[in-house]
């Protein structure tokens, strides 16, 4: 009997350790159902994987009935009451004409059409049609070509110029229908970083952003794309560019993450540093973005974004009990950085959860532990 003791003993302990010996290795692997670093995500309220929402970083019920409404009618109107409705220089309608554009595109690309059925995304065809005054139309006619250039043809080939020259004049006639709006220049702002926009150019289309919305984080990190060593600037010119948008934040805002997201961007492909993720640069980084969440007001449509990166940071940090306090906000939704960039954002998002769970219950935590 004792020997058996002693064996069950041993097999609880590889439980524990197995994990923790993964982490030291800086290993993030597939936790697969089963698995003793598996952890049932009932447990702590969260959502299973199959059931995570990719579309939208945090919850927008309006925006979802109007889009269920727009994809069933293939009818524009309740598309172009909401944006209407929306506020002009917020986040929510950058983020709306984002996912009018991407759902569009997605119809289109699921069927392109033929001789026995009409395209998808008709309806946007229909809206700039039938409304061609309609601000709100034109700008997500805009968004859509430029997803559509990133999605369908390669950068510097003759097709995917074309199209962005394409989405170039769509973002002209945005802006000619709302002089204030600063939408159809934050779309502009991918189109720069496509067609490659001279220095003194991309910053004359900034400054005509920060005339119109000074602190909007949607527009802020389009631009830092531009900054970016793997585009046209490098590392030192991105982090100048999101340091210098955090220390003039005014308080409340999210623009104090911005330095984070800048650290994401430049991330070696291959980390061949011991604890890159403990570094200084690194934990400047979330302590900002940290300080930024916990300022911010509830409702900011950009909180959630900023929620999942910190997610992917902490996870890699080992600060298990902060990850889990930033899951229980966001759970459930997994459009945002880093999950896109996956071919699958459910799956590997429910990894980091999974992770982010095993480290907080082998440091003694538990569902009762962890504050709603």
């Amino acid at each position: 009997m004792e020997i058996l003791w002693v064996l069950i003993a041993l097999v609880m302990l590889g439980f524990v350790l197995l994990p923790v010996m993964r982490r030291r290795r800086g290993m993030i692997e597939q936790v697969h159902p089963g698995h003793p670093d598996a952890a049932d995500p009932a447990n702590y309220g969260f959502v299973q994987q199959e059931e995570l929402d990719i579309r939208m970083p945090g919850p927008d019920q309006d925006l979802l009935d109007v889009l269920d409404v727009v994809q069933r009618s293939q009818d524009h109107k309740a598309a172009s009451q909401l944006l209407a409705g929306t506020e002009t220089e917020g986040e929510l309608r950058w983020q709306r004409v984002q996912a009018f554009a991407g759902a569009a595109s997605l119809e289109l690309r699921q069927r392109p059409g033929g001789v026995s059925e009409s395209p998808g995304g008709q309806w946007l065809r229909v809206w700039r049609a039938e409304a061609p005054k309609d601000a709100g139309g034109a700008a997500v006619h805009a968004e859509f070509l430029v997803q559509q250039a990133w999605r369908t043809a390669a950068p510097g080939t003759d097709e995917f110029r074309i199209i962005m020259e394409e989405a170039r004049a769509a973002c002209g006639d945005a802006a000619l229908l709302a002089p204030g709006d600063p939408i159809p220049y934050i779309i502009e702002l991918s189109v720069a970083r496509g067609l490659a926009y001279p220095r003194p150019e991309f910053e004359q289309l900034w400054l005509k952003i920060l005339d119109r919305a000074p602190n909007h984080m949607g527009a802020h990190l389009a631009a830092l794309h531009y900054w970016c060593e793997k585009w046209h600037g490098s590392r030192a010119l991105a982090y100048d560019f999101a340091e210098a948008a955090a220390a003039r934040a005014p308080r409340g805002s999210l623009l104090a993450a911005m330095p984070l997201f800048a650290v994401f961007e430049h991330l070696p492909e291959v980390n061949l540093v011991s604890g890159f993720y403990q570094s200084e640069v690194v934990t400047k980084a979330i302590h900002g973005a940290l300080h930024a969440v916990h300022s911010a007001r509830a409702d900011d449509p950009m909180l959630a974004h900023v929620r999942h990166l910190l997610v992917f940071f902490l996870v890699r940090s080992e600060r298990w009990a902060e990850a889990m306090s930033q899951l229980v906000h966001i759970d459930g939704h997994v459009g945002a950085l880093p999950w896109t960039l996956s071919s699958d954002p459910a799956a590997e998002f429910a990894v980091y959860r999974a992770m982010a769970v095993a480290g907080y219950e082998a440091n003694g935590g538990s569902p009762a532990t962890l504050p709603h």
